[in-house]
């Protein structure tokens, strides 16, 4: 299931990686990923095993980003961008029990998207800092239109807040990803739920 709220975490953020991971699934996230450019894969992999332990039994699913073989080797899900390689071999690769997602930025890059996929990461919707490469902002006109171009569920993402979830509904999102306004939260928990209620509002 591709619940309203996903929560990637941040490490310069003020809390543990962890921590933010924990909050957020005690505030009702849906999924977590942990992105982090520089850290080793052996550290990366020790964080996912001890999430995957925490978070399984409360049916939080934990994403690494970009790191294939960890994924593969700790039986995380995967979230992949458009240079990291072939979704297509990242399924193989991961096996039909994880789930895989892809970043995408363009209507064009729609059509590209392959079976196996289980979700899109749309945007930036708005600019972000907590990804310097980040492309431009699509806003919502363009999460619009890759909605309607995407056959797979849509979750967008790109410096988003409770106050955008009215207009992501409205565009057809499944749901939005979140760093910033979790995980540089006073209170990440209380972050994520007020997230996960918003979405709930009729």
């Amino acid at each position: 299931m591709i619940g309203p709220v996903y929560v990637v975490t941040d490490p310069d953020a003020p809390i543990p990686v962890i921590e933010q991971a924990r909050a957020a699934a005690l505030g009702g996230a849906w999924a977590v990923q942990l992105r982090d450019k520089s850290a080793p894969d052996a550290e990366i992999a020790r964080m996912v095993a001890a999430l995957l332990e925490d978070l399984g039994p409360m049916g939080v699913r934990v994403f690494v980003n970009d790191r294939l073989e960890v994924a593969r080797q700790t039986g995380s899900d995967l979230h992949i961008g458009q240079g990291d390689g072939d979704p297509r071999a990242a399924r193989d690769r991961i096996g039909p029990e994880a789930k895989l997602g892809l970043s995408i930025e363009t209507v064009s890059q729609c059509a590209a998207i392959p079976e196996g996929v289980d979700y899109i990461g749309a945007g930036p919707v708005r600019a972000t800092a907590t990804k310097p490469d980040a492309a431009a902002p699509i806003g919502l006109p363009g999460l619009r239109r890759i909605v309607s171009a995407c056959t797979v569920p849509v979750v967008a993402i790109g410096g988003l807040t409770a106050a955008d979830i009215p207009g992501l509904r409205a565009a057809g999102a499944t749901g939005l990803a979140v760093v910033s306004a979790v995980t540089r939260a006073s209170d990440p928990e209380a972050a994520t739920r007020a997230l996960h209620d918003a979405w709930r509002q009729p």
